[in-house]
């Protein structure tokens, strides 16, 4: 491997490592985690030096990489990175790097007709976007909704790598349910993203459901290479058909769900489905109409429909409209009492 290929792989280990914030680095810590990168790409150990790693750091905070990174000591033993929400992936694209990707851009642009070019066309048009604003010193005009205050996202790449080379993952985890973190194992199969939040799916165990982990909650992962992996043949597309979002609920099946849905958000719903199972039963004259879903039950989908508030009325069945029914009364009796809930309650 050459020697350029190794400083980036160095320099791309050490960005990881300072932004996660749940840990402190020591430079010991850094030459290990670098030692082990490289020792995984080139599949042998491959020492690296003390004076090596410092040297990565100076040039990293230097301009002559671009990087200016803001890389600091603290405790005179400890590094981070002073703007904790720094990256050298976000770096702005230098005049050279906007020509090479005008260029790529284009030269893909001669493939958008081909099937396998589909699903990249607008990752292309969006490309185009922020090339063209970068150029032109103008503001963007694609907009996409994004939560940049969003946890975990920098586990994407770490995530996506483990799951290409099948790797079993160390992850330290702490749900919205539970007091405390966790630590487990976990076969990583599949990352998916619902409602600007990103997912884990894998296992635990062989013997356990397949199951979901949101990235905002992990707090560290690490591996396990004596671990072996769960080869099991996953297919995402069946395992969420009759589900909205991310939440499958283990031995129930998918039910049909009628809806009646009134006439201002009639055309919203049938020109963006709630479901592709989604079929229309009927349009009534006052241009309300009546759809059903065929889905099984989760959270995911009752926060959607109770997000329609009055204008969406569930018909059958009537257990999940009993559900719905009581949610709305326990919401209306908060706004019943003489008082708001105190700040400090």
């Amino acid at each position: 491997m050459s020697q350029n290929k190794n400083a980036l792989i160095r320099y791309k280990t050490i960005d990881k490592c300072l932004q996660n914030k749940y840990r402190q680095w020591t430079l010991e810590d850094l030459i290990e985690e670098c030692s082990e990168a490289l020792s995984e790409y080139e599949g042998r150990q491959n020492p690296i030096s003390k004076r090596t790693i410092q040297m990565d750091i100076q040039l990293m905070r230097s301009e002559k990489l671009g990087y200016n990174a803001p890389i600091v000591v603290y405790d005179k033993k400890y590094y981070k990175y002073e703007d904790e929400d720094f990256s050298i992936t976000d770096i702005p694209l230098t005049e050279t790097d906007m020509n090479v990707l005008t260029e790529t851009v284009s030269m893909l642009k001669q493939f958008k007709d081909f099937s396998l070019f589909n699903d990249v066309s607008d990752i292309l048009q969006r490309l185009e976007d922020k090339i063209y604003a970068e150029k032109s010193h103008t503001k963007p005009v694609i907009y996409l909704d994004k939560n940049e205050k969003l946890k975990g996202l920098h586990y994407l790449d770490e995530i996506y790598q483990a799951i290409i080379k099948k790797m079993v993952l160390i992850i330290t985890y702490k749900s919205f349910k539970s007091a405390e973190e966790t630590k487990f194992h976990f076969h990583p199969f599949i990352l998916k993203e619902f409602n600007n939040r990103w997912f884990l799916i894998g296992k635990k165990k062989d013997s356990q459901p397949i199951t979901n982990l949101a990235l905002d909650r992990i707090i560290s992962i690490d591996y396990d290479f004596n671990h072996p992996y769960l080869e099991e043949d996953f297919d995402a597309d069946n395992f969420y058909k009759d589900v909205i979002g991310v939440t499958v609920n283990s031995g129930l099946n998918a039910r049909r769900i009628e809806l009646w849905v009134d006439a201002s958000n009639a055309p919203y719903v049938l020109t963006k489905p709630l479901h592709t199972s989604q079929r229309l039963i009927k349009q009534n004259e006052d241009g309300s109409v009546i759809i059903h879903i065929y889905v099984i039950p989760n959270y995911e989908m009752e926060r959607l429909l109770l997000g329609f508030g009055s204008c969406l009325e569930i018909l059958r069945p009537e257990g999940l409209r009993n559900r719905m029914k009581k949610i709305l009364l326990d919401a209306i009796s908060r706004y019943d009492s003489e008082k708001p809930t105190e700040i400090n309650a």
